[in-house]
């Protein structure tokens, strides 16, 4: 009886631990496997590849929210992103975007210029 306890208590044999680690290693080979195929499948792409939607560009409303250019074949959309929708707003034909020209200053030297003029009055 006091060999049954023994044996009861002695904790996981080493045959125990090796089938525990040989089926771990077979479970991970499987989810690589099945990647590496998924991968060939897909031609080598992943989310977002050379797929007929192009993001033009975007700018940030707010935390939350934020308007973005889409090119969808010959066509733009502008497109309104918030918490929970989206929402198109204007659809215009394929164009090219324009930088900045020489006379033309971008909003942030515009404000900073505007608030070096309100501290001079002051």
């Amino acid at each position: 009886m006091a060999e049954a306890a023994g044996q009861a208590t002695q904790g996981v044999s080493t045959g125990m631990m090796l089938q525990t680690v040989v089926g771990l290693a077979l479970v991970l080979g499987l989810l690589f496997l099945a990647a590496y195929l998924l991968r060939r499948l897909n031609g080598g792409r992943g989310f977002g590849g050379n797929g007929p939607l192009r993001l033009i560009g975007g700018l940030m409303i707010s935390p939350r929210e934020r308007i973005i250019i889409v090119e969808v074949g010959d066509t733009w959309l502008v497109v309104g992103v918030g918490p929970g929708q989206i929402r198109t707003l204007h659809t215009m034909p394929k164009g090219e975007v324009l930088p900045f020209s020489a006379d033309e200053k971008p909003f942030g030297q515009w404000l900073k210029q505007m608030i070096e003029r309100k501290n001079e009055g002051k």
